[in-house]
């Protein structure tokens, strides 16, 4: 099983009272928590895609989460991985299959870019399937529950509401099938590609 997962920040103490508030007594128990969510779920031989912003602490402190975290680890760089760049983390580096900043998998017969900042004009962007079904979906993380991510969703909408004539000479809406993949929309789990599509779907017709 593949999984997918954005902005763990693991041993971001700020997070629990600016920005996201995720609430958490402190990073002990923040990391615990995201920990269990992780491991309940994944398996040894699952394979998570980490869409950047794995942890927040140094080489030795990440070096320990990932001795604790399930699964195959693929790695998309995000701007607060820096612990990569220690020389005590060199060595470690191989826990993680890959790291990249930027892939194209595919899942399931459908496309799957990977990048941790949103891409509004993806590869594939109207690829769809004969059924009308997206064949291509754009992940991503960065923007937490913050404005920016308020007004991607103000994009999406005016994009798909927005019709251009296609290659068989009639009008259809714009796709923009993109999908943040921030652990607190998750309840910070990592979720396969078909529960991140059901998750956006509900949460976004909530509001």
């Amino acid at each position: 099983m593949r999984y997918y997962i954005s902005d763990c920040h693991f041993y971001h103490e700020a997070l629990n009272s600016k920005m996201d508030k995720r609430g958490f007594e402190n990073a002990t128990e923040m990391n615990k928590y995201m920990l269990d969510k992780w491991n309940n779920k994944v398996s040894k031989n699952d394979t998570v895609v980490i869409l950047g912003d794995l942890s927040f602490g140094n080489a030795e402190q990440t070096k320990d989460l990932l001795d604790k975290l399930n699964g195959k680890l693929w790695l998309i760089l995000g701007n607060h991985d820096k612990y990569l760049s220690s020389r005590d983390f060199k060595d470690l580096a191989s826990r993680f299959d890959w790291i990249k900043h930027y892939e194209e998998l595919h899942d399931n017969h459908r496309k799957v870019i990977c990048c941790h900042y949103p891409i509004m004009c993806y590869n594939g962007q109207y690829h769809l399937k004969n059924d009308g079904t997206p064949k291509v979906y754009m992940l991503y993380g960065h923007v937490h529950d913050t404005l920016d991510q308020k007004l991607i969703e103000q994009f999406q909408t005016e994009t798909r509401n927005t019709m251009k004539m296609g290659f068989d000479g009639k009008m259809h809406p714009i796709p923009s099938n993109m999908i943040n993949c921030f652990c607190k929309y998750s309840d910070y789990e990592p979720l396969t590609l078909d529960e991140w599509i059901k998750l956006t779907e509900k949460r976004l017709g909530e509001r």
